[in-house]
C-alpha cells in the first residue's frame, strides 16, 4: 500500500508540472508577431509528430488530365483551338480573370469556384507558381535552408509570363513551364494550352507588373485573414512540400510576411473587386459570375456576327462538299434545332446526321480497285 501510494504522489506530482509547463506556455504563447511564433516553435517543436516522406508537388501547370468534373458539365482546363477568320485571325480575345492575393488566401479555390459557377465548356487556369525563375547552384542551396525569397518580384520569370499571357488572351497554344516545389526547378516536360472563353491567371504577385495589368479584363484580390493564411500555409508546405515547421515559419518571418506588406497588400488599390473570407464569399463570387456572363454574351453576339459574314463576298472554297440537303436531313435538323426536342433524342438525332456527315466525307478518299479472293474460292 506504502509502494501504491508513492507512486500515486509521483504521478500527481508529474501531472502537476504538466499544468504548470502548459500554462506558462499558454502565457507565453498569448503574444503577437514575430516573437509569439518564435515562442511557440521553441516549445512546440519536440511535440511535432515525425513527418512522411516528401511528396513530389508541382505547380498548377502540372501534366495532369486538363478536365474539371461538376455536377452540370466537364469543364476543358487547357482551352481548345482557337476560331479563325478568313485573314488568319482569331475572332476574339478570351476574357482573362486576375486574381491576387497572399500565400495561401485562397486564391485557387476561389478560381475553381469561379470556373465552376461560369459553366463554360473552355476554360485556362493559369498560375503564376509556373513563372518561378531557373535557380543557380547557389540559389537552390539557399532555397533548401529556407533562406531564398520566393515572394519578391526579382523570383518570378515576368517576361515569359506576359508572352505567355498575351497569347493565350489571344487564343493561340502555347506551352506552359511546370515547378516542382521538391527540388526548386523547372521539370523538363512543358504542358501545352490553348485559349479559351475565360483564362483564369492567379498569384501572390498578380498585380505587380504593369503589362500584366494591361491584359487583366477584371482584376480580383482574395483578401483573408494573416492568421488564417499563416495556419493554411503550416498545413500546406509540411503535408504536401516535405517542409520542416522550423523552416517554414522561419521563412515566413523572414520572406512571406514583409513581401506582403511590401508588394502585394498595395496592388489591393487597383482591384475592380475585393473578396474578403476567399472562396467562402458567395455573394462576391456571383457578382463576379454574373459580370464575366454578361461580357461573354457581349462577344459571343459579335463572333456570331462575323461568322455568319465572314462568306459574304467571297466564292466558297473548291474544297468545300455541301452534304445533299434531302428530307431526311432536313428533318434531322429541325428536330435538333427545336427547343422544345428532349436530351435523348437530340443525342440520337446527331449521332445520325454526324454518321452521314462522316460517310459523305469518306467517300472522297482516294480508291484503288483490289481483288480479294474469299476462303470458299469466290473473287
Amino acid at each position: 500500500m506504502a509502494v501504491s501510494m508513492s507512486q500515486a504522489d509521483v504521478q500527481m506530482q508529474q501531472k502537476e508540472e504538466g499544468e504548470d509547463d502548459d500554462r506558462s506556455i499558454s502565457r507565453s504563447d498569448s503574444g503577437s508577431g514575430e516573437d509569439s511564433l518564435d515562442r511557440l516553435l521553441r516549445h512546440r517543436c519536440p511535440l511535432t509528430p515525425s513527418l512522411s516522406p516528401r511528396k513530389r508537388t508541382t505547380s498548377q501547370s502540372k501534366t495532369e488530365p486538363p478536365l474539371l468534373r461538376t455536377n452540370k458539365r466537364t469543364i476543358y482546363t487547357a482551352g481548345r483551338p482557337p476560331w479563325y477568320n478568313v485573314t488568319g485571325t482569331t475572332f476574339k480575345e478570351a476574357f482573362v480573370i486576375g486574381l491576387c492575393g497572399g500565400s495561401a488566401s485562397g486564391k485557387t479555390t476561389v478560381a475553381n469556384k469561379i470556373i465552376e459557377a461560369l459553366d463554360v465548356p473552355w476554360v485556362v487556369l493559369l498560375s503564376m507558381d509556373s513563372f518561378y525563375k531557373i535557380l543557380s547552384k547557389e540559389a537552390q542551396e539557399l532555397a533548401a535552408r529556407n533562406e531564398y525569397n520566393f515572394d519578391h518580384p526579382d523570383a518570378f520569370d515576368f517576361e515569359l509570363l506576359v508572352t505567355v499571357l498575351r497569347k493565350l488572351k489571344k487564343g493561340k497554344s502555347i506551352k506552359v513551364p511546370v515547378y516542382d516545389f521538391t527540388t526548386h526547378s523547372r521539370r523538363k516536360e512543358w504542358k501545352t494550352v490553348y485559349g479559351a472563353n475565360v483564362v483564369i491567371f492567379e498569384g501572390i504577385l498578380a498585380f505587380a507588373n504593369k503589362e500584366l495589368l494591361k491584359l487583366l479584363d477584371m482584376k480580383v484580390f482574395v483578401d483573408t485573414d494573416s492568421d488564417i493564411r499563416l495556419v493554411r500555409r503550416l498545413k500546406r508546405d509540411i503535408m504536401e512540400r516535405g517542409r520542416d515547421i522550423t523552416g517554414v515559419i522561419k521563412q515566413y518571418n523572414k520572406f512571406v510576411k514583409p513581401a506582403f506588406e511590401q508588394y502585394i497588400e498595395p496592388t489591393v488599390q487597383v482591384a475592380d473587386i475585393v473578396v474578403p473570407r476567399g472562396g467562402e464569399n458567395f455573394v462576391a463570387l456571383d457578382l463576379i459570375v454574373q459580370h464575366v456572363h454578361s461580357q461573354l454574351e457581349k462577344r459571343e453576339i459579335t463572333v456570331r456576327s462575323a461568322l455568319a459574314s465572314a462568306h459574304q463576298g467571297q466564292p466558297l472554297p473548291e474544297t468545300l462538299s455541301v452534304l445533299e440537303s434531302t428530307p431526311q436531313v432536313r428533318g434531322m435538323h429541325t428536330i435538333i434545332r427545336n427547343k422544345d426536342t428532349n436530351r435523348d433524342e437530340f443525342i440520337f438525332y446527331s449521332k445520325r446526321l454526324m454518321r452521314l456527315l462522316i460517310e459523305h466525307a469518306l467517300s472522297f478518299l482516294p480508291l484503288k480497285p483490289v481483288s480479294v479472293e474469299t476462303p470458299q474460292g469466290t473473287v
